[in-house]
């Protein structure tokens, strides 16, 4: 039961952490998306149904990089190749974010970046909590 309950909260707070950074991100550049940005959305085709104000760096491609690789590096012992599955998943959500108009590829990029990068020490964080409050350690 504690090893679940870590695994929520840590979960939960990589996810809280890379949606608030990107947010912190987006307010701080202060970068137009494409689809609201004066000389390029009259060049490209916008699919979504609305378009934010900043877009810089993408929340979708940061959350989704960041649960591909936790899940990725914490199943590994059981399913060796499912991070290969999970990272062209998130790679694909990431995609979709320049297809239908909402972010630059620099802005995807960088999300699967910071993504990688919060996956990679949340799964970090997992481990050491387990070790430190129950008698498994991964």
């Amino acid at each position: 039961m504690k090893s679940l309950l870590i695994f929520v909260v840590v979960i939960a707070l990589m996810i809280t952490f890379t949606d608030q950074i990107t947010n912190a991100f987006k307010l701080g550049f202060k970068r137009p998306r494409p689809c609201g940005a004066e000389g390029v959305m009259d060049q490209m085709r916008f699919i979504a149904v609305r378009c934010g104000r900043y877009g810089f760096f993408s929340g979708h491609s940061s959350n989704s990089m960041a649960v591909a690789v936790f899940a990725g590096l914490l199943l590994r012992p059981y399913f060796r190749n499912l991070i290969f599955f999970l990272l062209f998943w998130s790679s694909t959500v990431a995609y979709s974010r320049i297809y239908v108009g909402v972010h630059y590829p620099l802005d995807i990029v960088c999300g699967l970046a910071f993504g990688a990068i919060s996956g990679f020490i949340f799964f970090k964080i997992s481990r050491y909590l387990l070790s430190k409050y129950t008698s498994q350690y991964y």
